[in-house]
């Protein structure tokens, strides 16, 4: 391992995905990637007496789908890199808990499956564990319960608001033989803040952030756009995909448009369902990547790619403190051996 430039750690090139699953419930199932995801369940209740249990389900399944794919068992897992929105990152904590599995929480608000996967890596790379899992998990009624209202309050939202996925996501990491999908580089990023207040504009306040990743990890790599066939963004949605068109090109003179998408853009259809802005949450780009985007790198029609998932760092009591909303994003860059 060594590092390129000022934030890009570059890998051995032995760590790899071995199993990666994305499950999702019934608004997801019925978007443009519902072919792809690992499992859906019928309902957003996934047959539990609270959301937050529903959340848990979501995430242990997705987890244990991972594993089995992997070709491995609980027992066989060094650790396990996870988190979620709720508080205390109660949605994956209770979820995997009878897994026996070490447990490392994180938390990156919408970014976490990223972050889970880029700190699990540099684990596995390094030598101090042979196989770990990242892993998130999000829920529409549970978040929408923390951070806004409980649905049952009715209240309306606006058109830059967008829908937390159901869906939850996991990566199992090995190192050894290369063999598929390697992690090749990861970046942690750095916090921005713009002065955003509003919660429900999260595209506006993790827009410059994933524009800060962007710039600084081409900077360090010294690579350009057009090196790669997809940079990933998740979750920014439409407004937040627009601004950071803006915001690169304007101040780095960077153009990603032509192999740019976002999660958040691909799991729902906007014109079609009710998803204002388009999908936010972890789950919505642990659900998409560890689905249908590793599905195209394992067929060959994705070879090297750049993830920055993004996230809006704010909570219920710094909302009603009228504080600002700092995001942050990270990056991963995967290639196929």
């Amino acid at each position: 391992m060594q590092r390129i430039g000022k934030n890009v750690l570059k890998l051995s090139g032995q760590t790899y995905i071995s199993g990666s699953a994305g499950v999702a419930a019934k608004t997801e199932s019925e978007g443009p990637l519902a072919s792809d995801f690992d499992f859906t369940f019928p309902d957003d209740g996934i047959g539990q007496p609270t959301w937050e249990k529903a959340e848990s389900e979501l995430h242990k399944k997705a987890v244990m789908l991972a594993i089995e794919k992997a070709g491995r068992t609980p027992d066989k897992i060094d650790c396990i890199f996870a988190g979620d929105l709720l508080n205390q990152c109660t949605g994956s904590t209770f979820g995997i808990r009878d897994m026996n599995i070490p447990f490392v929480g994180m938390y990156g608000a919408c970014s976490t499956m990223v972050l889970s996967l880029a700190a699990a890596s540099v684990f596995v790379d390094s030598g101090a564990m042979q196989t770990a899992i990242a892993s998130t998990s999000s829920h529409f009624c549970s978040a929408e319960k923390q951070f806004r209202f409980p649905l049952e309050y009715g209240g309306q939202r606006t058109p830059t608001a967008q829908r937390t996925a159901t869906a939850a996501g996991a990566a199992v990491l090995e190192y050894g033989k290369p063999d598929g999908i390697i992690i090749d580089k990861v970046m942690f990023g750095r916090i921005v803040d713009k002065g955003i207040t509003d919660p429900n504009n999260m595209g506006a306040a993790m827009a410059p952030a994933a524009a800060r990743t962007i710039a600084d990890y081409l900077t360090d790599t010294g690579t350009k756009p057009e090196d790669y066939d997809l940079i990933l963004t998740g979750d920014l949605g439409y407004v937040g995909s627009q601004l950071l068109y803006e915001l690169l090109q304007k101040n780095e003179n960077i153009d990603i448009s032509g192999v740019h998408n976002d999660c958040g853009l691909m799991i729902f259809d906007r014109d079609n369902q009710d998803v204002h802005a388009g999908g936010s949450g972890c789950g919505c780009c642990a659900s998409v990547l560890c689905s249908h985007i590793f599905k195209r790198m394992r067929k060959g029609e994705l070879k090297r790619i750049l993830v920055v998932a993004t996230g809006a760092l704010l909570s219920p009591v710094t909302s009603m403190q009228n504080e600002s909303i700092p995001g942050i994003a990270h990056a991963v860059e995967l290639v196929v051996s």
